[in-house]
């Protein structure tokens, strides 16, 4: 079973995930995988107040912290950059850490609200671009928000017809009605899980395949049982993708939506 959305870090933004915490709850709830990338990156909190300077953690140490991460756990832990495009540059450094580190490093992350910045803001290019050079696939944060919007990701997913676009929660806060209609539109477009309702999958599966869609979390951002509950004690929607979703679709449609798209999507043996 693969969780291709896990985070550590995010302190300054309110969040409280570090690698302890993320092993620990793949071992109670039975993750063999996650695909982990690192909430330090944030530059905003909420998506519009810049966070103090003293509080940013440049995206060269965020990478940097996956990247130990990833080895300390190798075949368990794989690690996603997370980007900061609107107030740093790409490095040579940063893309140096990248080529050295292609067989743990296996996307790029971006979270628009998150930098405060439009997914087709001219800024995105130069992560597109190495994106593109090191045929890493996009997972993108997408919600109801200009910035964030999954039609932001549908126009660089034309505009990059080579790369593979996650539109993670599908536009969270929605019917998730526009993600799922975009699909059709680009095939380079995929979709993972986190906080979408099982119907929402289900229509997925049955318009695209199960070749299309990923499980994922958000884990562990509610603490060390997010696949339980969320914060205030409430059953998380992902009792039901560990539960009765195994009986309204195929077992090939399963493997596919718990381990094998997101094994051949992010190139994971």
């Amino acid at each position: 079973m693969i969780d291709s959305h896990v985070h550590i870090g995010g302190e300054a933004d309110g969040f409280e995930m570090n690698e302890n915490l993320v092993l620990q709850s793949m071992e109670k709830y039975g993750i063999d995988i996650s695909i982990v990338s690192n909430g330090d990156s944030a530059e905003y909190e909420d998506g519009s107040i810049k966070i103090r300077e003293e509080k940013q953690v440049k995206q060269e140490e965020t990478l940097a912290r996956i990247i130990r991460f990833c080895r300390a756990n190798p075949r368990k832990i794989y690690g996603a950059f997370w980007c900061k495009p609107n107030h740093e540059l790409l490095t040579e450094h940063i893309e140096e850490m990248i080529a050295a580190n292609r067989d743990i490093i296996v996307a790029l992350k971006v979270h628009p609200f998150l930098s405060n910045l439009s997914f087709s803001d001219e800024k995105m290019i130069p992560y597109l671009e190495l994106a593109l050079e090191h045929n890493l696939p996009v997972i993108v944060h997408t919600a109801n928000n200009v910035n964030d919007s999954p039609m932001r990701v549908y126009e660089m997913a034309c505009r990059y017809p080579q790369l593979k676009f996650v539109m993670a929660h599908m536009g969270l806060g929605t019917d998730n009605k526009l993600a799922i209609d975009l699909m059709e539109k680009a095939e380079n477009l995929y979709a993972d899980t986190t906080w979408v309702p099982v119907a929402t999958t289900l229509e997925v599966i049955r318009r695209y395949g199960s070749g299309r869609i990923m499980f994922g979390s958000d884990n562990p951002i509610d603490g060390l049982d997010t696949y339980a509950s969320n914060s205030v004690g409430e059953p998380s929607v992902y009792q039901e993708y560990f539960g009765g979703l195994k009986e309204l679709i195929s077992d090939e449609d399963y493997d596919n939506l718990m381990d094998k798209t997101a094994r051949r999507i992010f190139g994971i043996e």
